[in-house]
């Protein structure tokens, strides 16, 4: 729970300064550092970033009256303006989780690594 509050705070605060895919740099770090398992830290990255990239998405939703998501809808011929949303969050856990697990692999080849020096 706290992996997720903390990939989830320091992908927000670069996120403010750097593009989207910022996301994986603490992903990385903090899937290298306090990963347990490969699953275990696919599904941290990918709550953590997902509920990050839910809140933002329905935070604009709400703040524009569903203009910008409406349109967006209507662009992709969708049928509910809440499906850009979900697959905003989908696409964005995907991305968490998948810079977590590498995160967890590297940091799991590099103690490898130690071990046989």
């Amino acid at each position: 729970m706290i992996l997720i509050l903390l990939l989830a705070l320091s992908a927000w605060l670069l996120s403010l300064i750097f593009p989207w895919w910022s996301l994986a740099v603490p992903a990385i770090l903090l899937g290298a550092a306090l990963g347990r398992t490969g699953g275990s830290s696919f599904g941290t990255g990918f709550l953590g970033i997902g509920l990050l990239w839910f809140v933002q998405a329905t935070y604009i939703h709400l703040a524009n009256d569903g203009l910008l998501v409406t349109r967006i809808a209507d662009l992709f011929s969708l049928p509910h303006p809440w499906l850009v949303i979900l697959i905003t969050v989908l696409v964005g856990g995907l991305a968490g989780g998948f810079s977590t697990l590498t995160g967890y692999l590297l940091g799991k080849v590099l103690s490898q690594a130690r071990k046989t020096v």
